[in-house]
């Protein structure tokens, strides 16, 4: 599975400290561990002045040789109001070869010139939901399933101009596919855990996941897809765990079922959490007449 990690500020600033300088880094947590190494690729995105995304990717996991010192250089570029990072490790419903599994089509963040989407989790029947695309299913090019939900989020985005019922629409699809499907042993999704800012000045964090994938790479306090966030006057960063090991904490969580919306008002960011609606009532079983 991937990490995620998100910074809205009220005026451009560089992601660096988060992204490569803290003891819980994003680039730290790419090795955390030989089990738990993010090889499958890395990338970053940014808004420029003009309010369009530049996206950077690489191949490899951003701690390997050659990879380090790109993740290193795009950090330090991605100077603005919002950056988003991930790391992938990746899922592989489509049983493809790694050659096939993984490229740069295929790493995060996918974007257009407008908006900026990461996920973390996995999604078990990406040709199945292929249909629910509409015109956004040509646009697929990769042959990763996030990229299907990415173009999913979208499709229903543009037809709602509202993130957070799109995010709903996208969950509920993925749900009456499973149902459709005959209810297989496999569920709808393992994680939907997804950063996805629709312009410059504000994004959005959903949390949601099913069963129990053990912890965190850098903290085993924590469940693997509880997310996490630090909250100030003019900055918000979001991300799958805790940047830095502060003892105390001053991060909060964002457990499964819960999602947040940040934006940029003047000169502070404005931060709103609530909860998700119970998806699981779309899957319960028939009753008896």
């Amino acid at each position: 599975m991937c990490r995620l990690f998100g910074m809205l500020a009220a005026r451009p600033q560089t992601a660096e400290p988060w992204l490569v300088h803290s003891d819980r880094s994003l680039l730290a947590q790419s090795n955390a561990s030989p089990e738990t190494a993010q090889r499958d690729g890395w990338g970053i995105g940014w808004f420029d002045d003009g309010g369009r995304t530049r996206i950077e990717r690489g191949v490899g996991g951003a701690f390997q040789e050659g990879e380090r010192e790109r993740f290193v250089r795009v950090a330090s570029e991605a100077n603005g109001t919002l950056v988003l990072g991930h790391l992938r490790h990746a899922s592989n419903p489509l049983h493809l070869t790694p050659e096939q599994l993984i490229g740069p089509l295929n790493s995060q963040p996918f974007g257009t010139h407008t908006c900026l989407f990461a996920h973390n989790g996995a999604i078990p029947f990406p040709n199945e939901t292929r249909p629910f695309l509409g015109v956004h299913e040509k646009e697929v090019l990769g042959v990763n399933d996030s990229e299907v939900l990415f173009r999913l989020l979208l499709r229903h985005d543009e037809e709602m101009h509202d993130p957070y019922r799109a995010y709903v629409r996208s969950v509920e699809d993925l749900l009456r596919i499973w149902v459709a499907m005959g209810r297989p042993r496999e569920p709808a999704y393992s994680g939907l855990n997804v950063l996805f800012a629709p312009n410059s000045k504000e994004f959005w964090a959903f949390c949601l996941s099913q069963g129990d994938h053990g912890c965190g790479l850098l903290d085993p306090t924590r469940a693997y897809y509880e997310m996490t966030y630090h909250e100030e006057p003019h900055r918000i960063v979001v991300g799958s765990e805790p940047f830095d090991g502060t003892p105390g904490g001053y991060w909060k969580s964002l457990p499964t079922g819960k999602y947040l919306h940040a934006q940029r008002v003047d000169d502070r960011v404005e931060v709103r959490v609530a909860p998700l609606p119970d998806f699981t009532l779309l899957t319960a079983p028939l009753g008896r007449a």
